[in-house]
């Protein structure tokens, strides 16, 4: 099993070791918890309790331990970008799932992971940080133990949308399930399970009808971008879900572009980025020439104002 050793600075002698575990190391609540097994904390190499008073120059100690892939493995293409013993990174390519699901049951992204971690021999959870739709393409980060799990992300889409769009702004509109429907999402008002949701968006080219943006999202709802830009009249193009039409590329048009990832347990403060996938460039070939010949590609972060749905500002 692997352990994580952590110098106790001068001002947090005194401190109890959950304290520091959570408040200096900024452990999540799961992540400790999942410590709290005989032998999974130390201090200066003896084990102690979740309580023990911690002083100056000592050695905090977490032992993680093995867990192992819980879905059934099988052999499937990886397009791997990154990989250490806590996280790895995938470019994934739209029409594949992520979890296993009714006709689907075996060619999921975890199926294909559990199959990877067998035959390297890596024993760890199958676990992604966060999930993207079957038809979105783009950068997925996954943890290999608990620590990793709870490391904080920042990410940025790329997507084409229908209609012009200058400027930025926000849609900041709860989103719940189509009533009737297990799939379909809607921003419509008084759904009693409706949860809050709020997507910024930037226009980066606009040419022949469609427009080119970059997204943050401050929530992360079920079709979050899809639902938010079709209530904002833009649906996604491909996206014939939402409204969009498929003349020209057959899903919705979005892929995750960048990932920042920060985890202080780990000594993480990175970031990644996945060049948009050949089948958008393919259909919308001038917004991309026009995005990277203005602004070569920069990665600014550009929002609207937290006021139902803005338009540009």
């Amino acid at each position: 099993m692997r352990s994580l050793s952590y110098p106790v600075p001068e001002e947090w002698g005194g401190a109890a070791a959950s304290a520091f575990a959570r408040r200096f190391l900024e452990l999540s609540a799961s992540a400790w918890k999942d410590f709290k097994y005989e032998g999974g904390i130390l201090v200066n190499g003896r084990p102690c309790l979740a309580n023990a008073v911690l002083r100056a120059g000592d050695v905090l100690t977490l032992i993680l331990r093995e867990e192992e892939a819980e879905y059934s493995p099988s052999p499937l293409p990886l397009n791997i970008q990154y990989e250490d013993e806590d996280f790895l990174l995938l470019d994934k390519p739209a029409g594949v799932p992520v979890h296993p699901s009714p006709g689907h049951d075996r060619d999921s992204l975890l199926n294909g992971l559990a199959h990877y971690y067998r035959q390297t021999g890596q024993r760890c959870r199958v676990r992604p940080l966060y999930r993207l739709d079957r038809d979105t393409s783009g950068l997925l980060l996954f943890g290999k133990n608990r620590i990793a799990a709870g490391a904080r992300l920042e990410k940025s889409y790329l997507a084409v949308c229908q209609g012009v769009l200058t400027g930025s702004g926000a849609v900041d509109l709860p989103i719940g399930l189509e009533p009737g429907s297990k799939i379909k999402r809607t921003c419509r008002a008084g759904l009693s399970e409706s949860r809050p949701a709020l997507t910024r968006w930037q226009a980066l080219a606009s040419e022949e009808g469609h427009t080119l943006l970059r997204l943050w999202l401050e929530t992360g709802r079920t079709h979050q971008i899809r639902v938010h830009m079709a209530a904002l009249g833009h649906p996604l193009a491909g996206d014939d879900l939402y409204g969009g039409g498929r003349e020209r590329i057959p899903r919705q048009a979005l892929h995750c572009r960048t990932l920042k990832v920060r985890c202080k347990a780990l000594g993480w403060d990175r970031d990644f980025r996945a060049d948009p996938p050949e089948d958008m460039r393919t259909a919308f070939p001038g917004l991309f020439r026009a995005w990277e010949k203005t602004t070569d590609g920069e990665e600014t972060r550009k929002g609207g104002r937290r006021d139902g749905v803005s338009t540009a500002l």
